[in-house]
C-alpha cells in the first residue's frame, strides 16, 4: 500500500506553496473584495477600489523585495513540474503587477460615473493577474492552457462590460468567438503533442509528455515527424491570436474599440506581454529542437505582422483602433527579438526590456485618453487632440512622450528597446528580417507623428469652431494629483530609462 501511495507523497512533497504565495494573495484579496461589498455600507463601497490597490501594492513590494531572487525557488520545478520558477518569470510577476495596478488606476479614472459595478471589475482584474503570474511561470501544458482559458475567460467579461454599449458587447462577442476558435486550434495542436510523444512505440517516449522538458526531450529525438510538426503550428497559431500576430489580428480594432479605455490597456499591454512570455518559453524550451521549420515559420509571420501593422495604421483616425494597429507592429518588433533569442542569448533580456519601455509608454498614451474621453465613449478621434497641449499642457507632454517612445524617437525608453531588438536580430544573422523591421519603423511615425502634431501644433478658428470648442467635452476629468504622480511618473520613467538603462539591465542580464 505504501509502495503504492509513494508517487503521490512525491506530488504532494513538490507542492511548495510558498513559491506562489503572490499568486494566492491576489486570490484572497479578490474573493475579499466579494466579502466586504456584501458588508459594507453603500456610501463606504467607494473605499474597495482603494483597497484592491493597496493589496496590489503590498503583494508587489513583497515580489520585489522577497521574490526577486525567486525566494530560493530559482531553476527548481514545482507542483509535479508544473511550474518553472527562473528570472524570467520573476521579472514578468513585476510586469504583470505594475499591469495591473495602472489598468486600477485607469478604472478609477474612466469608469466613475458608469452605471457598472466597480468592485466586480476589480475582482476579475485581480483574477485575470493571478493566472497571468502563474501562466509565465508554466512548466506544463496543463497549467498553460488552465491559465491561459481563465486569463481568456476574464477578458470576455471585461471587454462587453459597458453592457450599456451595444458597440462594447459587440467587441466582446466578437473576442469571444475568435478566441475559441484560436483556443480549439491550440487545443488540438496540444492534443497532436500528447499523442506523439507518449506513443510508447516510438524512442524517447514520456510517461508525461505534457512538461515541457520531456516534449523537449522526445522532440530532439524527432524533430520532423509530421504530427509533432502540425502540433507545433498550431499551438503557435494559438499564441499567435493572444499577441494579435498577423493574420491572427482580426480582433484587434473592433475590440479595442469597443472595450473601455482600461481594459484596451489591459488587452494592449498584460496580454501581448503573456503571450510573448509564453512563446519564449516555448521557442527555447520546447520547439527549440524543431529550428529548422520554426525559424522561417515565425520569420514569415514576424515580417507580414510588422507590414501589416504599420500599413493599416497609417489611415487611422480612431485613437483606439491606431493603438491597436500599431500593437500589431510591435508583435512584429517583438517576435523579431524572440527568433534572435535562438541564437543571441541575451535576446531574451532584450525582449523583456521592450515590453517594459511599452508598458510605460502605453500607459502613457491611455492614461491621457481616459482623461479626455467623455461618459459617453466618444473622443477618441484624432481631431479631439487639436491642441492639446496649449489647452491642457501636463497631458499633451505625457501624450508626446508616450508616442515618442512607442515610435521608437532617441532618447526614450521606446528607442533603446528595438535598438537592442535590432542589435540582436544583426547579430543572430536576421539581415532581411532587420530590414523589414526597419521599414515598419518609418511607416511608423507618419502616424505617430500625425498625432505629435494634432496635439501639440495650434490651428487657426473660425468664430463657429470657438463656439463649438466651448461645448464640454476635453475638460470633462481633471488630472487628480495623484494622477499627475502616476502620469509623470510614466513619462519621466520613460525619459530616464532612455538615458540610463542600469538596474533593469543588470536585472536582465541574469536572465
Amino acid at each position: 500500500m505504501n509502495e503504492n501511495l509513494s508517487p503521490f507523497k512525491e506530488i504532494a512533497a513538490s507542492n511548495q506553496w510558498s513559491a506562489i504565495l503572490p499568486e494566492i494573495s491576489l486570490a484572497v484579496l479578490a474573493l475579499g473584495l466579494l466579502v466586504l461589498e456584501v458588508f459594507f455600507p453603500r456610501h463606504r463601497r467607494i473605499l474597495i477600489p482603494r483597497i484592491a490597490i493597496g493589496g496590489q501594492l503590498v503583494v508587489l513590494a513583497a515580489v520585489l523585495l522577497f521574490y526577486r531572487d525567486g525566494a530560493g525557488f530559482l531553476g527548481q520545478e514545482t507542483f509535479a513540474g508544473m511550474l518553472f520558477h527562473d528570472q524570467a518569470g520573476q521579472a514578468m510577476r513585476v510586469f504583470f503587477l505594475l499591469s495591473s495596478l495602472l489598468v486600477g488606476y485607469l478604472a478609477t479614472v474612466s469608469l466613475a460615473g458608469k452605471p457598472v459595478p466597480k468592485v466586480e471589475f476589480f475582482h476579475i482584474l485581480l483574477v485575470v493577474t493571478a493566472a497571468l503570474m502563474l501562466l509565465a511561470q508554466s512548466n506544463h501544458f496543463v497549467m498553460f492552457f488552465i491559465a491561459l482559458e481563465t486569463v481568456t475567460i476574464g477578458f470576455y467579461v471585461l471587454v462587453s462590460y459597458l453592457r450599456y454599449q451595444s458597440i462594447s458587447l459587440e467587441a466582446g462577442l466578437k473576442y469571444l468567438i475568435l478566441s475559441g476558435v484560436s483556443t480549439a486550434i491550440l487545443l488540438f495542436g496540444i492534443a497532436l503533442l500528447y499523442g506523439i510523444a507518449g506513443n510508447p512505440l516510438l524512442a524517447g517516449a514520456s510517461p508525461d509528455p505534457m512538461n515541457f522538458g520531456a516534449l523537449n526531450a522526445f522532440l530532439k529525438n524527432h524533430p520532423e515527424n509530421s504530427l509533432a510538426l502540425a502540433g507545433m503550428a498550431m499551438v503557435i497559431v494559438g499564441v499567435g491570436f493572444k499577441i494579435a500576430a498577423f493574420p491572427f489580428q482580426i480582433w484587434v480594432p473592433d475590440v479595442y474599440q469597443g472595450a473601455s479605455t482600461p481594459v484596451t490597456a489591459f488587452l494592449a499591454v498584460a496580454s501581448k506581454a503573456a503571450g510573448f512570455a509564453v512563446l519564449l518559453i516555448l521557442v527555447l524550451k520546447v520547439f527549440q529542437p524543431m529550428e529548422a521549420v520554426l525559424v522561417p515559420l515565425l520569420s514569415v509571420l514576424a515580417a507580414l505582422t510588422i507590414l501589416f501593422g504599420n500599413i493599416a495604421a497609417l489611415t487611422q483616425r480612431n485613437t483606439k483602433r491606431l493603438m491597436g494597429l500599431s500593437g500589431v507592429a510591435h508583435a512584429g518588433y517583438l517576435m523579431v527579438g524572440v527568433i534572435a533569442s535562438l541564437y543571441v542569448p541575451w535576446a531574451q533580456g532584450a525582449v523583456l526590456f521592450y515590453l517594459f519601455a511599452y508598458l510605460l509608454a502605453s500607459f502613457a498614451v491611455f492614461g491621457v485618453m481616459a482623461h479626455l474621453s467623455p461618459e459617453d465613449g466618444t473622443g477618441d478621434e484624432l481631431d479631439d487632440y487639436l491642441s492639446l497641449a496649449g489647452d491642457r499642457p501636463f497631458l499633451g507632454a505625457v501624450l508626446v512622450i508616450g508616442l515618442g517612445s512607442l515610435a521608437g524617437i532617441p532618447p526614450l525608453a521606446g528607442f533603446i528597446g528595438k535598438l537592442l531588438i535590432f542589435v540582436a536580430a544583426f547579430q543572430a544573422g536576421l539581415y532581411w528580417l532587420l530590414g523589414v523591421a526597419l521599414f515598419g519603423v518609418v511607416l511608423s511615425i507618419y502616424y505617430y507623428f500625425g498625432w505629435i502634431r494634432s496635439a501639440v501644433f495650434r490651428y487657426w478658428k473660425t468664430a463657429d469652431d470657438e463656439a463649438e470648442d466651448k461645448q464640454p467635452s476635453r475638460e470633462r476629468r481633471e488630472v487628480t494629483p495623484v494622477g499627475r504622480w502616476i502620469l509623470g511618473g510614466l513619462a519621466a520613467a520613460t525619459v530616464v530609462l532612455g538615458f540610463f538603462q542600469g538596474p533593469l539591465s543588470t536585472w536582465l542580464e541574469r536572465l
